[in-house]
């Protein structure tokens, strides 16, 4: 990757809390409202967020921007260029920054695509979940395949860099379909996809469907299957697996997500947005208020939405890049891990998974997990931080 330092890579998360339904297994922070939102209100809210936090942190140069959500492509351009103008006020923003904006590919977000371009998106990442209409009605999508598919061309002829999202292991999912879909997801996706196994999270509509027997997902060894089928397809086109649930052609990852894997620095801007600052030499954990509306009279009257913000211990950062970095195929180096956790990790568990076939050295130091060891991933790093 070419630019800013990856080394010294910061990243600007915004969160954008909106949408316009809510879908049955999702679980993030995103809220629907039936009136209009007040968008200059949130704007001048997001600015004020993004001053309070670039006095705790200035002097950084921004490597990446990413408006997440909730649908970040619900906002005008106009919104969207006036919180890029306010990071570019208080921080320095590197020459190749990459600035990605979600999006729903329906067809009136994708008439804003040119909107957001000229206000300084360069990436667009659309979550498009299946290539199928009925499909994507059980996922409680409002856009039709090929509604989807529609602006995927509209992004390709305004933007460089674009992904899009699918999920697979979905009820009754053969391996056969997958393969169709996912075949012909490639032909549209040039450089990025985004491939996500259905996963039944708490307190989401899925969750109380599944508990009751009315949802069926495939069992493990079903699943399996499907995912060996997503590594042999996309390595096949050029597309293999940079990350777990992320695949790209070299070059075209995003960079953004590689800085939260990499253990770098990035602010958290919004309601309930993440943050992960160096400050006075010591790694803090902060996140503001989910609730937007909350989230707003907070920054109104205290200037800044954080809640919690908590200092991290050597082992807590310690397990946290492993839990990161081993999500990457390109793996961590232990070197790093020895002089955040104050310890190496312990050579006899490494050997012990190394014989096991679930992780390898790279040849130039690092330690990673191999394509046998990414199925069982959560315990492989769990062995490796005991």
């Amino acid at each position: 990757m070419s630019g800013a330092d990856p080394t010294q890579a910061f990243g600007v998360y915004v969160h954008w809390p909106f949408c316009l339904s809510k879908c049955p297994y999702c679980d993030f922070n995103s809220h629907v409202r039936h009136v209009a939102i007040d968008e200059a209100r949130y704007v001048q809210a997001f600015t004020t967020e993004i001053a309070a936090t670039a006095a705790r942190v200035p002097g950084r140069i921004v490597s990446t921007i990413f408006m997440g959500g909730g649908t970040p492509s619900l906002m005008q351009p106009s919104t969207v260029g006036a919180i890029l103008d306010a990071i570019g006020k208080h921080w320095t923003v590197a020459p190749d920054v990459e600035v990605t904006l979600e999006a729903n590919p329906t067809s009136v977000e994708a008439t804003r695509f040119r909107g957001y371009r000229a206000a300084g998106v360069n990436r667009v990442s659309m979550g498009v979940q299946a290539l199928d209409d009925a499909k994507l009605k059980e996922l409680g999508r409002l856009h039709t395949a090929q509604e989807a598919l529609d602006a995927v061309a509209i992004a390709r002829s305004v933007f460089e860099r674009y992904s899009f999202d699918l999920i697979y292991a979905r009820p009754n999912q053969t391996p056969q379909e997958w393969s169709a879909e996912l075949k012909r997801a490639i032909a549209e996706a040039a450089e990025h996809l985004s491939l996500y196994q259905l996963t039944i999270e708490p307190e989401t509509p899925f969750h109380v469907l599944h508990a009751a027997g009315k949802l069926v997902v495939p069992n493990d060894d079903a699943a399996r299957t499907l995912y060996d089928t997503t590594q042999e397809i996309c390595d096949r086109a050029g597309l293999p697996a940079y990350e777990v649930s992320n695949h790209a052609r070299p070059g075209a990852e995003c960079r953004h997500n590689l800085v939260y894997w990499r253990a770098h620095e990035y602010a958290g801007i919004g309601p309930g947005a993440h943050a992960r600052l160096d400050i006075e030499g010591r790694r803090r954990a902060i996140a503001t208020e989910k609730r937007p509306e909350a989230w707003l009279m907070r920054v109104e009257s205290l200037g800044h939405g954080v809640v919690t913000d908590d200092v991290l211990s050597r082992e807590e950062r310690a397990d946290e890049f492993l839990l990161m970095g081993l999500r990457l195929a390109e793996g961590i180096d232990p070197a790093r891990y020895e002089a955040i956790a104050g310890r190496p990790l312990d050579p006899l568990r490494i050997k012990m998974l190394a014989a096991q076939g679930f992780v390898e050295s790279n040849g130039e130091g690092c330690l990673r997990v191999t394509p046998a060891g990414f199925p069982v991933l959560d315990a492989v790093v769990a062995d490796l931080a005991a």
